[in-house]
């Protein structure tokens, strides 16, 4: 945690930690004995692949916790005493079938301007690139000394026991130097997140993180980002050599809109005072149903501004996610999503705009539908506004990317060697180093319109790379003239972040 102290505590604990996460914290991974199934004699009894440790290489009898299970606290009634928001408002919320309630919130780095997993870094593997913002992992420095993973407040930092160093998200940033949207938010079939550029000032970063107050720290954060189309902001952006690309990135930033201009997204956790780069819009509890049931309109913005302190998930347990405590900005967020429900549904009933509901609010009409346009319609290049990188810093970026990628593994991309296993304890095909992707390359075979293919039967096949258009040479294995099948090699280009917005909707919700 944050409050492991200063260097000097840190490297009197350096080696016998007692704070690091235990490996049941995070999940003991494994693979499965794939050859079992190709190697079993022919039978009446179907082959099992038995799971098997990647730390200690024994079989596993049962497999009993997993990466996505650690996070999934809300569907695991034994697990109700690690969640931490439930701890402080447990006299509102009752573990009972009729008062639950469920919503997704996917956590990844959080690329916080004031990473605490860089300052607990005793060989300062750990870094904030300069040029976007991307908190990385030298894994030429890496020592595997994981603090890192204790001085994580989001438990984002993983320590690999097969190569001894730490690992993280790292935001795709191969494809974020190209104009790209992460993978994650790309094949998000709900449209739920959003990429953008953010402007802040790096001279209030220390005093706005120092706020005595938790509750204050939402607004202190609030208080750091700057205006892209303020006059001043901009001669100083110039005057600090920010590229004009850049700029005009941050004036159209969805991001920069739905934190700033209509106060929708929020900051996970902003009490643990990192300043996190990556905020959720909060979900609307599915109440229209239940509004309706009792005999009133469940569409009318009044009933439904009446129903936000009486939601399924309370706001209580919202703010002490988003906002450490504080429930005004989190009803404030929750108001503004109803009124652009009702909003819209006089326009689509074909009733006449009420500019009341939107001044409810704070809003002008203009803004609602401006946010309606950003939440429901927003189209590709609206949702993932990303400056390429400057051309000269290409060669720069794509070595950096090669020494700092924290998702490299043994035989695989900037580990070098060969021939070694991959992340999952499966032959990961021969290393292919992140420069051999150059920009101009990379970014055409993304916006193309030809299909993805190879260069001959031993090239590569990158399926974070590939376009969906056709099946390219090489996806899949070939038959020779004997009827065996020929590999394929495989590399695979990890990448990086930024600054990002999830909206979070619950399961059953009807949106807009």
């Amino acid at each position: 945690m944050p409050r492991a102290g200063g260097r000097a505590r840190r490297l009197a604990s350096l080696f016998a930690n007692p704070l690091l996460p235990n490996i049941r914290d995070y999940y003991e991974p494994w693979t499965y004995d794939y050859n079992d199934l190709f190697d079993a004699p022919a039978g009446d009894d179907f082959p099992v692949a038995a799971p098997r440790s990647l730390i200690s290489g024994q079989r596993m009898d049962t497999i009993t916790w997993s990466a996505n299970w650690d996070d999934d606290l809300g569907g695991m009634p034994q697990h109700q005493d690690d969640d931490v928001v439930l701890q402080k408002i447990q006299d509102k919320v009752r573990m009972e079938l009729e008062q639950s309630f469920m919503f997704y919130l996917p956590r990844i780095c959080e690329h916080c301007i004031n990473p605490s997993c860089v300052a607990s870094c005793p060989s300062g593997a750990l870094y904030k690139r300069v040029e976007d913002g991307i908190v990385l992992v030298d894994q030429d420095r890496c020592r595997g000394w994981r603090m890192c993973v204790t001085g994580c407040p989001y438990k984002k930092m993983y320590f690999n026991h097969r190569t001894g160093k730490a690992e993280k998200c790292t935001f795709c940033f191969p494809r974020i130097e190209v104009g790209l949207p992460t993978v994650c938010s790309e094949t998000c079939v709900g449209r739920l997140r959003y990429v953008g550029v953010l402007l802040y000032d790096a001279d209030r970063v220390a005093e706005a993180a120092a706020t005595p107050r938790e509750q204050d720290l939402y607004p202190a954060q609030l208080g750091v980002f700057l205006d892209p189309n303020d006059p001043e902001v901009a001669r100083a952006a110039e005057i600090a050599g920010i590229p004009h690309d850049w700029m005009r990135a941050a004036r159209r930033s969805p991001v920069y809109d739905l934190i700033v201009n209509y106060k929708v997204a929020l900051p996970l956790h902003p009490e643990y005072r990192t300043m996190p780069m990556v905020w959720y819009v909060p979900p609307l509890s599915p109440v229209v149903e239940a509004i309706t049931a009792s005999g009133h309109d469940g569409e009318d913005h009044i009933n439904l501004f009446g129903a936000i302190d009486t939601l399924r998930i309370p706001v209580s347990y919202l703010a002490e996610l988003f906002t450490a405590g504080d429930p005004l900005p989190v009803e404030t967020a929750l108001r503004r999503l109803a009124a652009m429900r009702a909003h819209r549904r006089r326009i689509n009933l074909g009733d006449d705009v009420d500019p009341g509901i939107a001044e409810s609010v704070g809003f002008t009409v203009d803004q609602m539908d401006s946010m309606f346009r950003l939440l429901a319609l927003a189209k590709y290049d609206d949702r993932y506004v990303i400056p390429t990188a400057a051309a000269g810093d290409v060669r720069t970026l794509e070595e950096t990317a090669l020494r700092g990628c924290s998702l490299d593994y043994e035989g695989g991309p900037g580990m070098g060697g060969g021939g070694g296993s991959g992340p999952f304890g499966e032959a990961s095909g021969r290393p292919a180093p992140l420069a051999v992707e150059s920009f101009h390359a990379l970014r055409d075979r993304h916006t193309s319109d030809r299909a993805a293919d190879t260069s001959g039967p031993r090239g590569r096949v990158n399926l974070l790379d590939w376009d969906g258009r056709g099946v390219p040479q090489g996806m899949f294995p070939e038959r020779n003239g004997e009827g065996t099948r020929r590999g394929v090699d495989r590399g695979a280009d990890l990448g990086s972040e930024a600054g990002e917005i999830t909206e979070n909707r619950p399961p059953h919700e009807d949106h807009p």
